[in-house]
């Protein structure tokens, strides 16, 4: 009889974990889902640059909405490439160069507190662009905020 409600407990615990990860995929979200996300993000956001909320999901690949109201830290994603389209505001992102103060942040990405050398580009509302794996990142000014959708992917899946 133990045997039996050790194994039902054992059963519940796991059901419990299961139910309260995030679902596997997420293959759609409504504009208004999006409107509620940035407004959701603009009462939240406190200090800190960047609130990024999940839109779409569906292993490997990841979008998310980022709602950045300051200047966060540079990055690079040695495994991933990003894909981002500028759903509002404006600012500027510096790409390649070399990370100041480069430290890891977890196996496949590295963070520093800015870019030295690298391109800088003015970005703005409906544009698209591309970073690819290894290649440092950095918004460097935002001129009041800035949202944008990024797709996340394996850069060896979008490389062909």
């Amino acid at each position: 009889m133990r045997t039996i409600a050790i194994a039902i407990s054992m059963t519940l615990f796991a059901a419990a974990a299961v139910a309260q990860q995030a679902p596997a995929q997420k293959l759609y979200t409504s504009a208004s889902d999006v409107q509620g996300m940035i407004a959701k993000a603009k009462a939240e956001r406190k200090d800190q640059p960047t609130i990024a909320q999940n839109l779409l999901r569906n292993a490997p690949y990841n979008v998310n909405l980022e709602y950045r109201g300051s200047v966060g830290p540079a990055a690079v994603h040695e495994k991933e490439v990003e894909v981002f389209y500028v759903v509002d505001g404006s600012g500027t992102l510096v790409t390649g160069g070399k990370l100041k103060d480069e430290k890891r942040n977890n196996a496949d990405n590295l963070g520093g507190t800015g870019i030295e050398g690298g391109n800088s580009r003015e970005i703005a509302k409906g544009d698209f662009f591309f970073v690819p794996a290894n290649t440092p990142h950095w918004f460097s000014k935002i001129n009041g905020t800035l949202v944008l959708m990024s797709l996340h992917g394996p850069a060896n899946a979008m490389m062909h």
